[in-house]
Formats: structure tokens, C-alpha cells, sequence
């Protein structure tokens, strides 16, 4: 078994990684709060999940992924308000726009997506023993944790609590004991969503979600718990603080893994600058694929500059893959070696990716063997899923009939020795984004 390494962000250093139980491996991911589209800042962090569950179910026989959507929180209800719309109909349908995003990009979907709203008990069941073992408190209709509780808190970002609250943008309340408290559980008006509780009508606060989502499927303790950097403080930071406090003999998760943010075009995504993207925004212009490998060419934990040369580059990269493949047979292998090496390494993308260019220039100078190597360490990254003829022709439309005329009409008129004719063919094929080949088959087109 290849030896595998991950960053620890708790103890700021790459270690080796040994799971608590190496038959079944445990992974738990912030998912989306559902009410609008995901950007590409959040693709980020659903990618780099998609290479760590496909590199450990690669070493290890089971590997159970949770990835849960946040479906009640302050910015839903704000939002269906602006659009006129109930929760329920708003969260449905950018649930289901989320899944459609994810398919698109080739994201193994988790094996467990539990939802907020399925599991107020269970938060509730949390919030209560915190109460009961003096580490959270009622005032003023909320039910609040107390950070002064948990000696260790501020361990997974590093920062002791005064420095927490100084650098972060915490709620000011006169009911809170102490400024970093949190809340676990507040008090809902008819217009907001709420549920029936010891403490009240109400909803529960973001932190307390994900804990108790992850309690109920993975247990006291599990081995990773991943998601954006941005995230750390003070959503992870909570979320260890309740839990560890909730189940003191648990560890709640053994590593964590974040992923850095991303630049675009050098600058901090923002609607304000004109520079958001959504996932569609992107495939609106190119393939999912070129869009996931410019994801992947940077390191997870390093700053990724999203740019629209980077994107071109992107697909020029997977056209000579793709022509790799196509060059002829690919036999079925095991992963390459030196793919499984660098994926193990921390997830090193970049070096898996310089792996199949080197595979790549093998097989397109005949190596078969390569070939197959390519294919199936493309897999681990979740590329290469395309049939190569499919790749280049791009999406059947009517547009292909057209093109498939120009062509006829063209090899007509050489048949004909109308060289000014086919010439024009050509180019106005060229002018239209097509680049011909011609073979002793016939005539092959691919797009540009």
C-alpha cells in the first residue's frame, strides 16, 4: 500500500496519515447553503474532496463520504424573501442545481448527504447536553456555548479567544457572558423558519448543524473533516469546541484538511469587481473538464489564479491527452505508480498532472502501454471521461450537420480540382472554430 500523507491544519504540518480504523475510512465535508448557484471558490473545495475520496478508496477498502447541505440559515430566508418565493421551493431547486453542477464536473457524489432540516432532533439532543454538562447557557431566548468552557479552543486556528474575537466579525449581544460566545440555538419570529424546543420556537445556529450531522453518521470520532480555509474560523473552530465538549472521550475529527482560496485574474473573486463566476458562468465557454483541470494544476493549499489564459491552456492540455488516447488501442491497466505517488503525497495534483504529460508524450509516440497508464491515472483525477472522437467534435447539434455538408462540398470540389473552392471551404470552416485533418481515411474534424 502506497503510504499516504495529508496537511493536518491542527497540527500546522503534512504527517503521515493513520486512520482509526483502516477498513473503513470516515470523511466529513461542509456542503452548500442552498440559495444560489456555486461559484468556482466553492468548486474548489468540492474538487479537492473529490481527489482525497477517489485517492483513499484507491488504498483502502471502504471510504464513507458525508457531505451535507445547509438548508435553513438567515441568508435562505433572506433571500426567498427577496425572490417571492417559500424555503422550501428555494432550497429544492439550487439543491438540485448544485447536483447538476457537481455531475457536470465529474464529482463522485458523497455516499451520505444528510440535510439540516432532517436533523433538528439530533441538534437539539447536542445542545441540551451541552447544557446540562455547563458548557452552554440560556439568556435572553438563545441557548449559547461558552468558550471560556473549553480550554482548548482556538487550537485548530491558533489563536487564543481574545484574538479570535479582536480578528473576527463576532455578534455583539448584551445576553452573551462572553464576547466569543456563540449560538447554538435562537429564537424564531412567525416569518422565520422554527421548530418547537425546550428552549423556545426556533432554529438552530450554523455551527451546531454540522456536528450533529456529522455525530449521527460518523460517530464521536472520525478521521477527516474538510472544507474551504475560510471556514476555519469560526465555523470548524465551533464545531470542534461542541463536539469535543458534547462526547469528551471522542476525538471529533483526527485530521483537517483546507483548501487555500482562489484568485480571479489576480484579483479577489467579488460581484463588486465583475469577476464572480459561477460554475455555469465557466461551462458556458468551455468544457467541465478544462475548467476541473485548471483547478487541479495548482496545489489545494496554495492560492489558485483562475484566469482565462489559464482556462485555454487548460483545454490545449486534455486536446493532447485526448489525442494521446486516440492515437489507438488503450488496454485497461492499474493506476500508474508515479500518479498514486504524487496523489499520496498530500494530494500533490500538480505532480500527478506532470506524471500524465509524461505518459502522454509516450503513448503519442506509439507506447499503448502509456496509453493505458494515461487513462487510468487521469481516472484518479477524474479526467479523461470523454470519448476522444466525442471530446473533439464537442456537443452534437445541428450545427455538426452543417459542418459534416461543408466538408462533402469541400472534398467535392478537390475531386473536382477546384482548389480556390476548397480552400474557401476551409477557411470558412476555420472561421466557425473548426480545424480539419486530412487522413488517407478522409477528412477529420475536431473544434478548436
Amino acid at each position: 500500500m502506497s503510504h499516504f500523507s495529508l496537511h493536518d491544519s491542527q497540527r500546522r504540518a503534512t504527517v503521515p496519515f493513520v486512520p482509526l480504523d483502516p477498513e473503513h475510512i470516515k470523511i466529513y465535508y461542509c456542503g452548500p447553503t442552498v440559495y444560489d448557484l456555486a461559484h468556482i471558490g466553492n468548486l474548489r473545495a468540492m474538487l479537492t474532496a473529490d481527489v482525497l475520496v477517489r485517492t483513499l478508496r484507491h488504498l483502502y477498502p471502504r471510504v464513507t463520504f458525508v457531505r451535507n447541505i445547509t438548508d435553513v440559515d438567515d441568508k435562505i430566508t433572506a433571500r426567498a424573501r427577496d425572490n417571492n418565493e417559500d424555503i422550501a421551493t428555494l432550497t429544492e431547486r439550487t439543491t438540485h442545481e448544485f447536483h447538476a453542477d457537481l455531475a457536470a464536473m465529474n464529482v463522485i457524489p458523497p455516499d451520505i448527504e444528510p440535510r439540516a432540516t432532517h436533523n433538528i432532533d439530533e441538534m437539539q439532543h447536542l445542545i441540551a447536553r451541552l447544557v446540562a454538562q455547563g458548557h452552554a447557557y440560556e439568556a435572553d431566548g438563545h441557548v449559547l456555548f461558552s468558550v471560556e468552557s473549553f480550554p482548548s479552543y482556538g487550537a485548530l486556528s491558533g489563536r487564543n479567544p481574545e484574538e479570535l474575537v479582536a480578528g473576527a466579525r463576532v455578534e455583539v449581544a448584551t445576553y452573551k457572558k462572553h464576547p466569543g460566545d456563540f449560538v447554538l440555538w435562537k429564537p424564531s419570529s412567525e416569518d422565520q423558519p422554527g421548530w418547537d424546543s425546550p428552549w423556545g420556537r426556533g432554529r438552530p445556529g450554523w455551527h451546531i448543524e454540522c456536528s450533529a450531522m456529522s455525530h449521527r453518521y460518523l460517530g464521536e470520532s472520525f478521521d477527516i473533516h474538510g472544507g474551504g480555509s475560510d471556514l476555519m474560523f469560526p465555523h470548524h473552530e465551533n464545531e470542534r469546541a461542541q463536539s469535543m465538549c458534547c462526547f469528551p472521550g471522542g476525538k471529533f475529527a483526527n485530521y483537517w484538511v483546507h483548501n487555500a482560496m482562489l484568485l480571479v485574474e489576480g484579483e479577489k473573486m467579488s460581484k463588486s469587481l465583475g469577476n464572480f463566476f459561477t460554475i455555469r458562468d465557466v461551462l458556458k465557454q468551455a468544457p467541465a473538464e478544462a475548467l476541473r483541470l485548471l483547478l487541479l494544476s495548482a496545489h489545494y493549499r496554495s492560492t489558485l489564479n483562475y484566469t482565462q489564459a489559464g482556462l485555454l491552456e487548460a483545454r490545449k492540455t486534455l486536446d493532447r491527452f485526448y489525442r494521446a488516447l486516440a492515437a489507438g488501442p488503450v488496454p485497461r491497466t492499474e493506476a500508474p505508480e508515479g500518479v498514486l505517488k504524487a496523489l499520496s503525497d498530500d494530494l500533490n495534483t500538480p505532480a500527478a498532472i506532470a506524471e500524465l504529460h509524461a505518459l502522454a508524450s509516450k503513448a503519442l509516440a506509439g507506447d499503448r502501454t502509456a496509453a493505458g497508464a494515461l487513462k487510468a491515472g487521469a481516472d484518479m483525477l477524474g479526467l479523461l471521461s470523454e470519448d476522444p472522437e466525442k471530446w473533439f467534435r464537442g456537443e452534437s447539434s445541428d450545427e455538426d450537420t452543417e459542418i459534416q455538408a461543408l466538408i462533402t462540398l469541400r472534398l467535392e470540389a478537390k475531386k473536382q480540382r477546384d482548389f480556390a473552392k476548397a480552400d474557401a471551404l476551409r477557411e470558412q470552416l476555420q472561421g466557425m472554430g473548426i480545424i480539419l485533418e486530412d487522413t488517407r481515411d478522409g477528412t477529420e474534424w475536431r473544434r478548436a
